[in-house]
């Protein structure tokens, strides 16, 4: 089988600096998304559904938490060779130093990988939304005998200034690549694409940092240690020399750079017809297998809000939003589009009716709108919380506002009466 020969390498990424507070105690790939995924579920996920059960997942700060998802997740046969590893930076005598950028991190870890037998690397980012059948990608490459595999994307124009750009030839070959370009020169950077992209005016086929390399290639290409990264380096630098086919994708993608995109993404699961759809059976997400009641809900309006198992909910109206597990939300309190993470675990009644213990959830009479909340919060009574553009960037130790998204941080306590608006 095709998918015998191939070893996916996933990208933990850097320190998360755009998606903080959320990663302040958790790596980029152990953020929760949709009320009961982790960003990591979903390059893994789509590797098992191509039948590729060979992971690396490398990553190098705050990883416990990531460790901890993945050893209680992943779980294969005994016997068979399947199987999902997290490697953290470390230091050994060769290597003393933390990943400085993409293809470092991969050479740094190349000595794990090389224990496998395969012939191609799959390299995959821990932090972008989407469905894709790696399997045809492979073929494709397998097919056209190329040495590199890029997934491109078709984007507009605006969006074309943020990405890596390239051009192909007729049988997908690519022919010229740029970094980022100016928007004075994209008019040089026009592609062939179908008539339903040309309708959409994106003309310009973007990288989307999945990447097929053969074996022997990046084993020779990660001798070069003046190069860190793929995007910047690694790829402008070998089109020419190797052949490198473009595999493009035309279904839904989104980079989870940022809080603004990261909230876009998860608000967007409450759409009617969902962009990301979590319902489609050949393509499921999987995640952690946990054992938790029903929700319950007990006079409350919902509208187009999606709500995760576990939960214990009395709101008077819940509006666009995203309910993760275990949450609790309180008499009379309103919730429009919101990112509620949920909790880790359950008080008991006793801890939730003392008056000296601040209580995991949402409280009551409470107002919240344009908001994430990370795990385990607690919210008091008769809170105002109202996100918005009007909004400065601000930071707190309990809360941060970025892009008008006011983000409440993991295990905050905000009293009662409490106002941000």
């Amino acid at each position: 089988m095709i998918n015998d020969k191939v070893l996916a390498i996933i990208l933990g990424g850097g320190q998360g600096s755009r998606l903080y507070p959320l990663t302040e105690t958790r790596s980029k790939p152990a953020v929760p998304i949709a009320g009961k995924y982790r960003l990591v579920d979903i390059p893994i996920s789509n590797c098992i559904n191509a039948d590729i059960k060979r992971m690396y997942v490398l990553t190098q700060f705050n990883s416990a938490s990531l460790n901890r998802h993945i050893k209680n997740t992943y779980h294969f046969s005994f016997f068979s060779s399947a199987f999902v590893d997290v490697l953290a930076a470390e230091q050994t005598p060769e290597n003393k130093g933390w990943f400085q950028g993409t293809a470092d991190a991969v050479r740094q870890s190349m000595h794990h990988f090389l224990r496998n037998d395969f012939e191609y690397a799959l390299i995959l980012s821990g932090d972008q939304l989407y469905q894709m059948d790696y399997e045809a990608m492979i073929k494709a490459h397998e097919d056209s005998s190329a040495e590199i595999s890029i997934a491109t994307i078709p984007v507009n124009e605006k969006d074309a200034t943020s990405f890596g750009i390239l051009k192909s030839d007729e049988n997908n070959i690519i022919t010229s690549f740029i970094e980022k370009p100016d928007a004075s020169l994209l008019p040089d950077w026009v592609s062939d694409v179908s008539g339903k992209m040309k309708s959409q005016g994106r003309n310009y086929l973007a990288s989307m940092g999945i990447y097929i390399f053969n074996r022997d290639l990046l084993v020779e290409l990660m001798k070069d240690e003046s190069t860190i990264d793929f995007g910047k380096e690694i790829i402008p630098q070998n089109i020419d020399k190797h052949k490198t086919l473009s595999y493009q994708y035309e279904g839904y993608w989104t980079d989870i750079g940022n809080i603004d995109s990261f909230f876009e993404a998860n608000i967007g699961l409450t759409a009617d017809i969902p962009d990301f759809d979590l319902y489609d059976r050949s393509k499921r997400i999987y995640t952690r297998a946990r054992m938790l009641p029903t929700t319950k809900v007990a006079g409350t309006t919902l509208y187009k809000t999606v709500v995760a198992e576990g939960c214990i909910i009395s709101a008077a109206k819940i509006e666009q939003s995203v309910i993760g597990i275990r949450s609790r939300i309180g008499n009379e309190s309103t919730i429009i589009n919101t990112y509620m993470m949920g909790s880790d675990h359950y008080q008991n009644l006793e801890d939730i009716m003392n008056p000296n213990i601040n209580s995991i959830g949402i409280g009551a009479r409470c107002f919240i709108k344009n908001a994430i909340l990370d795990k385990n919060c607690c919210i008091g009574d008769d809170v105002r919380i109202n996100g918005g553009p009007h909004l400065e960037p601000t930071e707190t130790d309990s809360y941060a506002i970025k892009d008008g998204i006011i983000v409440i941080k993991k295990d905050a306590i905000i009293p009662n009466g409490f106002v941000i608006e």
